[in-house]
């Protein structure tokens, strides 16, 4: 917001966001010795990617959103064309900014790195547990849609069965997930993060040395691309067609979601948070995936076409036609880049249902935080509680991915359900409540009008979205 700069200065928050903001809120803001140490050892590094810089942070947030949403995109760009799809990116690109900048904004005034302690500090518990369980259904159907993805991989490598694949999904996150997801802390991922972005350009250059080397798909013509299946009514005419759209536009609100790891994100940032760089780490990642969706939207159509080469992911699609499994060097190593970064995706959506067992398990034990826990061979209660949330959310999700095959289902209705209820409904409630408290607060101001109209387009996304998306993938 334009006014957001003036609004919050960093130097007249409260005090206690100096000692609180290198914290990881999944420690019931009571923090830890070595929290405190790895941001000093960290602050005095000026080092690009040091810890709580902007580039690593922009790279976490980028990682957080780029997974199985740029494995579907394709397929979608197909149904309903370029022109529609471009839109829509730069639509939720445009959404994404904001919001990203109205989270930071709520952030740094309450001095709370988390979806539940900024609703508690600013409306009601009962509202922080509500979002926390939207949260924690976001953040679990994506991390089932990535394990889905890595079994589709296993799938293409081998030409396994349906039950071998089950077997390798739980085998991963089991042996994989599981110890990745006790990471204390979002920035401890920078570096897989970084590699994981990298690996997924990798699935970019292999879509467009396809198209370099078969040409464009057949059923590509001027029409196709533009419009996608609408061009020839093979889409379906009526609510089949606006289900279409509209689980187009659930997918890309999915791509871009990232939005639940920004208030850790922001408490992160060192030397202190900040809403200008946490604003430019949004700017950073939001284009960084812009880029990558329209690309690979393009590339895809282009190579793929509309009809029955472009599969549900591009993971099915670069398969070629009559074999079993991959051969080609490229695919293969394609193919096991794209598995090590949802999988590094994947941490990332955990770190939030972490932060809302974090702040239940606080309030059933109706702490505050600023006691001394009990200690448990050496570790406090809050982190063997962090501990066995973390494992309980990771089995939860290997469950899920056997259980759902579809992965173009379930990135739907999260889009639709959950990432837009985070994404743009909550946000703009955050600052209408900020400016409520504040002198001079008008409902027909420039900021407080475009917050209510995120609102409501965001409950928009939320209950016609989520309707489309269960009708449309009947």
């Amino acid at each position: 917001m334009a006014a957001a700069d003036e609004a919050v200065d960093v130097n007249q928050v409260q005090p206690r966001i100096q000692e609180n903001h290198l914290q990881s809120s999944v420690s019931e803001k009571d923090g830890s010795a070595d929290s405190d140490a790895l941001g000093s050892k960290d602050t005095e590094s000026h080092k690009l990617f040091r810890h709580g810089g902007t580039v690593p942070s922009a790279i976490c947030l980028s990682k957080a959103a780029l997974g199985a949403g740029m494995l579907s995109i394709s397929s979608h760009c197909a149904e309903v064309g370029l022109l529609y799809t471009t839109l829509a990116l730069m639509i939720g690109a445009i959404l994404t900014l904001i919001s990203i900048r109205m989270i930071s904004t709520a952030s740094i005034h309450t001095s709370c790195w988390s979806y539940e302690d900024i609703c508690e500090e600013l409306f009601h518990p009962a509202m922080s547990l509500f979002t926390g369980f939207i949260n924690v259904c976001n953040c679990l159907g994506s991390s089932a849609g990535y394990l889905i993805v890595c079994g589709q991989v296993f799938q293409v490598l081998t030409g396994a069965s349906r039950q071998m694949v089950q077997l390798f999904i739980v085998i991963v996150g089991t042996c994989i997930c599981m110890p990745l997801s006790l990471a204390k802390h979002v920035s401890f991922m920078r570096y897989l993060a970084m590699i994981s972005v990298l690996a997924l350009l990798l699935v970019v250059v292999v879509v467009i040395v396809v198209f370099g080397r078969d040409g464009p798909d057949q059923t590509v013509d001027p029409d196709a691309i533009m419009f996608g299946m609408a061009a020839d009514n093979s889409l379906g005419s009526g609510s089949m067609a606006v289900f279409a759209y509209m689980n187009s536009f659930n997918t890309v609100v999915f791509a871009y979601n990232n939005q639940f790891n920004v208030p850790q994100v922001t408490g992160e940032l060192t030397p202190a948070p900040g809403l200008k760089r946490a604003s430019w780490v949004g700017l950073i990642s939001t284009g960084l995936c812009f880029s990558i969706y329209l690309t690979v939207s393009v590339f895809g159509l282009l190579a793929f076409g509309v009809g029955e080469n472009q599969k549900e992911s591009l993971i099915l699609s670069l398969l070629p036609a009559g074999q079993e499994h991959a051969t080609d060097p490229l695919l293969i190593l394609c193919l096991i880049a794209v598995m090590f970064s949802v999988l590094t995706c994947l941490q990332f959506h955990i770190f939030p249902v972490r932060q809302f067992a974090a702040y239940a398990f606080r309030k059933y034990r109706s702490r505050d935080g600023d006691e001394p826990d009990v200690v448990w061979a050496g570790i406090p209660l809050t982190r063997w509680l962090d501990i066995g949330s973390a494992l309980l959310a990771v089995t939860l999700v290997i469950l899920t991915a056997v259980v759902v095959s579809s992965l173009r289902a379930i990135l739907d209705f999260v889009g639709a359900f959950a990432a837009a209820y985070i994404s743009y409904v909550v946000p703009p409630l955050w600052i209408i409540q900020i400016r409520r408290s504040q002198p001079g607060f008008s409902w027909f101001s420039r900021e407080i009008c475009g917050c209510l109209a995120i609102f409501a387009l965001g409950m928009f996304f939320f209950l016609f979205g989520t309707f489309t998306a269960i009708a449309g993938n009947k």
